[in-house]
């Protein structure tokens, strides 16, 4: 008999998304659902409510940006760089130092080398506090764009990435940077891990999330042989020490405690919730084709000629399964929620229409949306929308 739907289960449970509430609810939830995830990617993209901001609400009932925003200035989370630009628990700083002392020694992550201008940044800053890049005045060079930053704005992020500055807050979306004496707490640990230390973070915080995971998963966008041996290593000991075993997962190797194995599967309840493409469940492709038989890709960074699905699709989960995919684009000033496109594409029940109808405008009210806008060739394919 096949493992992959309690697989399936193991891991939306761990993820939180089987349950209603299971962080809890308010800031607290927030924080508890941070550290479970282990990291929150941030987007820039705002076509519906920010991806760190809808990962939480997916997980968080009654979340709202502003739990976000509390957990950072109470410097309970921080800034920094998972595999993207995420947000992660303040208890997890550590294990950020490894990335800084690469990139550190790497030529300029964007491109500045100009060490007179980030020695000047950092000399301001320490001077008159917390700053934003449009507190320095100079001028672009050439044509303005996310890889054309004013020079000040490349030594900001230069500095960010070797760890010389933290982000303190984000005023709208634009990062607000400080000293990391002036942001981090007391208590935090600020000694460099070894290799194994780290390797054993990594396997921790991907076990924590997701209940079982692959090598491939546990060094996901991590560069260095001596890592990957390093993480192996890792679970080799867990299970020689009986904490891991191996299991087969569509000829992939995963790993997971065998209790959490040998547990009854968690229950799927009848219901509809509609993911972030930036969700920590569907962020690797190659999982959600194994676990999900779904091959998930945002379609954004893609040319228009060749989206088969549309701009923004968030994927739909019902039940313990990912189903189909939906293009929405919040028209905030018009307090409408568009649906411009649907796909469904796995077998659903005579349950989902209303729990996707309901889902959908549990979306809308989350973008500050009052109205749902379908469009007509939506509605002649899913009349019950």
């Amino acid at each position: 008999m096949s493992l992959v739907p309690k697989l399936r289960r193991i891991a939306l449970n761990q993820q939180g998304l089987l349950r209603a509430d299971a962080f809890g609810r308010g800031k607290r939830a927030t924080l508890r659902a941070i550290e479970r995830l282990g990291y929150v990617q941030i987007d820039t993209i705002s076509v519906v409510e920010r991806a760190h901001h809808h990962v939480l609400w997916s997980r968080v009932g009654n979340y709202r940006p502003g739990f976000l925003d509390q957990l950072v200035r109470e410097r309970k989370v921080f800034e920094y760089w998972f595999h993207a630009a995420a947000w992660l628990p303040m208890t997890d700083y550590r294990f950020a130092l490894p990335r800084m002392a690469q990139i550190n020694g790497e030529r300029g992550w964007f491109k500045s080398s100009d060490q007179k201008l980030r020695r000047e940044i950092l000399a301001r800053i320490a001077s008159e506090g917390p700053l934003r890049a449009r507190d320095f005045e100079d001028v672009p060079q050439g044509n303005t764009g996310w890889w054309d930053w004013k020079p000040a704005k490349q030594a900001l992020e230069q500095l960010f990435m070797q760890g010389e500055l933290m982000v303190s807050a984000r005023e709208g979306f634009q990062k607000v940077y400080d000293l990391p004496e002036r942001v981090l707490p007391d208590w935090v640990d600020t000694r460099m891990p070894d290799l194994d230390e780290y390797a054993d973070y990594l396997v921790e915080t991907t076990l924590r999330a997701h209940g079982f995971a692959t090598l491939v998963s546990m060094t996901y966008l991590r560069k260095g042989q001596k890592l990957r041996d390093a993480v192996k290593q890792q679970l080799l000991q867990r299970i020689e020490a009986g904490s891991l075993t191996r299991v087969n997962l569509n000829n992939s190797t995963v790993y997971i405690d065998p209790e959490l194995l040998e547990s009854r599967a968690p229950r799927s309840p009848a219901q509809v919730r509609i993911l972030s493409p930036f969700d920590n469940t569907v962020i690797q492709r190659q999982r959600s084709r194994d676990l999900f038989a779904f091959d998930y890709q945002i379609e954004c960074y893609v040319p228009k000629t060749l989206r088969q699905y549309g701009y923004f699709c968030l994927p739909i989960m019902y039940r313990d399964r990912l189903v189909g995919r939906v293009d929405c684009k919040a028209h905030r000033t018009m307090n409408k929620l568009e649906i411009k496109s649907l796909h469904i594409e796995h077998r659903v029940d005579e349950d989902f229409d209303a729990l996707l109808d309901q889902a959908l405008r549990s979306v809308a009210t989350f973008n500050r949306c009052d109205q749902i806008h379908v469009q007509p060739e939506v509605s002649s394919d899913y009349p019950g929308l």
